[in-house]
């Protein structure tokens, strides 16, 4: 509603409502009686202070139109489906919106959202052929050192470098930091993971030892910052599978997780062992199933479950920001 609504000129304006002569009823009060102005207002009564309601003659009203019965149907039948999941077919005790779907239903389709994004990603990687993988392997621990790297070209799962990740501040481990920035120089370079339980960034390899890793990235090595577009897109293998596996056991939620379970702790999709080689096969081999789409997700993922299809969510309930893949 507007602050204000201006007078009306050449009309009797009235500053009260007991001020106003008998017969004269403004819209609203009209439309109660089942009626609707028939003429021109021939008069305005100040409301709210600083606004006027034009008054219209009752004497000249006419009847509203009113609905048939076909049409009252139809309108009984919009409104009832305003409470009745569009996808699902539930029924909410509140009314759903113009998109017409439960939150359920909106869940899943933002976990699948972030399925399919994750899967574009792995296809830009695989498809890329000069993108790289980049793994570095270390044994459990909060300060594990690194103990061996490997490089692999994620096209075609070619290996481009294994060995020993040497030791902080040494020649080995200088000479190793030289081969890899000769070798990465100009490509797409994934990472394993954005996050725990075992750290195993390659930042671990300028970090010196005791020390926690931090977010900062050594300037000297251009590798050392995954390939990003945008905040969403950063190349991890973590992420982009964690987006794609669709895992979550919350109803409420719209955000996919690792795996998890009380005895064996976070599970991924492939080894995390001291041969960074190993790990560097398994993770490629695991982008190309990612991109490839040829083998099921996790089938407790939202939209599997409920039977009700792969979904796309509703334009009206589309967020501005994007699922993080």
């Amino acid at each position: 509603m507007p602050s204000s609504i201006p007078p009306l000129p050449g009309l009797t304006r009235y500053t009260w409502w007991g001020a106003v002569p008998d017969g004269l009823f403004t819209k609203t009060q009209l439309d109660r009686e089942g009626l609707k102005p028939g003429s021109d207002p021939v008069g305005q009564v100040l409301y709210h202070g600083n606004c006027y309601a034009p008054l219209y003659e009752k004497s000249a009203a006419v009847p509203k139109r009113r609905c048939s019965p076909a049409q009252r149907a139809v309108l009984d039948r919009a409104r009832e489906l305003q409470y009745v999941c569009r996808r699902c077919g539930d029924r909410r005790d509140y009314p759903l919106g113009s998109g017409r779907w439960c939150e359920p239903c909106s869940y899943a389709a933002e976990l699948y959202a972030a399925h399919a994004k994750a899967q574009r990603f792995a296809r830009e990687i695989v498809n890329d052929p000069a993108s790289t993988l980049l793994v570095t392997a270390a044994g459990p621990g909060e300060y594990a050192k690194p103990e061996t790297v490997a490089v692999i070209r994620v096209h075609d799962q070619e290996l481009l470098h294994e060995g020993l990740a040497g030791t902080y501040g040494t020649p080995e481990r200088g000479a190793l930091l030289d081969r890899l920035d000769a070798l990465l120089d100009g490509r797409r370079v994934v990472h394993e993971t954005d996050r725990g339980p075992v750290s195993r960034y390659p930042a671990m390899l300028v970090t010196p030892p005791g020390q926690h890793l931090t977010s900062e990235r050594d300037n000297l090595h251009a590798w050392l910052r995954p390939h990003r577009e945008s905040g969403e897109k950063a190349d991890y293998v973590s992420r982009l599978w964690r987006g794609w596996f669709a895992w979550t056991t919350n109803e409420w939620s719209s955000t996919a997780g690792e795996p998890w379970d009380r005895e064996r702790g976070t599970l991924v999709a492939w080894d995390r062992t001291a041969q960074a080689a190993d790990d560097a096969r398994d993770q490629a081999a695991l982008l190309h199933r990612i991109a490839g789409g040829t083998e099921p997700v996790w089938e407790r993922a939202r939209w599997v479950v409920d039977g009700q299809g792969e979904p796309e969510l509703p334009r009206g309930r589309r967020r501005e920001t994007t699922t993080t893949a």
